[in-house]
């Protein structure tokens, strides 16, 4: 079954305005014509390069009140997360996945209307999940980050709401480079297949197809093989023959009796229930 439907999510954000304090009633401390109040200091810019380098998992959000936002946290075992990539920003782990367009000048980040893929979902909290991160993202926003080996990003919608995301590596981060873009096709039904350290395991059954630059299957596919190691982002479902664009990756210096190669889950391009 292939679906694609792209629906515009339009939402509006409000901004609050906070009052202004009472001047000190100390005439030391109050700023005179001659001493003028120093300016604020300039917000550090993002480091765009662990920006794109890093997918964004939400760790934490609240309110201006401080209290948590707990619309975002309907998915437990799978956080809400932002990638960011080439003007373009994508979030998974929603009900449909979503996308769009954003800006970056300095601190702030201005995200534009986004599309979504459009699947109904039975839980009711992850059909409303969708709106709650697209109403919380879309708009301008003040981003800052700390860096370091698990690196954090925060963003500050201009109600006051701060959405908090923990930064986990890309694979192209991790592999040290691009990798490279193929198709495989994922037979319906594991099979048996030797493997030194794991008894008894079931390889998903894979050959390589190629596509034309309008989406059309072009040439013979190849033989059917063994794929010794996971395809990491994808799950089978036996019973469920699928075509997937992957990223393939070279590993470096692989321990013995580990794979050389790491493949990762691009999108699932094709998907058919076979008997």
């Amino acid at each position: 079954m292939k679906r694609l439907t792209l629906l515009t999510l339009t939402v509006a954000l409000a901004a609050c305005a906070r009052a202004p304090q009472e001047p000190s009633a100390s005439p030391a401390a109050a700023p005179t014509a001659s001493t003028p109040a120093a300016p604020a200091a300039p917000a550090a810019a993002i480091d765009t390069a662990v920006l794109g380098g890093h997918h964004w998992r939400l760790d934490n959000a609240v309110d201006a009140k401080g209290q948590r936002v707990d619309a975002l946290f309907v998915r437990a075992d799978k956080p809400v997360t932002v990638d960011f990539a080439d003007g373009r920003i994508a979030v998974s782990n929603t009900c449909n996945r979503m996308m769009g367009s954003y800006t970056l000048d300095g601190a702030k980040l201005t995200v534009g209307d986004m599309a979504s893929t459009l699947m109904a979902c039975v839980d009711d909290k992850l059909m409303a999940l969708d709106r709650a991160v697209g109403e919380r993202l879309r708009g301008a926003q003040t981003a800052s980050m700390q860096s370091g080996a698990t690196p954090m990003l925060t963003l500050t919608g201009a109600g006051g709401e701060v959405l908090t995301f923990r930064g986990e590596p890309t694979a192209q981060t991790r592999f040290g480079g691009p990798g490279e873009t193929v198709f495989l096709e994922v037979a319906a039904q594991p099979k048996p297949c030797n493997h030194p350290l794991i008894p008894d395991k079931q390889c998903l059954q894979v050959r390589e197809v190629h596509f034309d630059e309008k989406g059309l299957r072009t040439g013979t596919p190849g033989e059917w093989q063994p794929l010794y190691q996971d395809i990491e982002g994808f799950e089978h479902v036996a019973g469920t023959r699928n075509v997937v664009r992957v990223k393939r990756y070279a590993i470096q210096n692989p321990p013995a009796d580990a794979p050389s190669t790491a493949y990762v889950l691009d999108m699932v391009v094709e998907s058919d229930t076979r008997p």
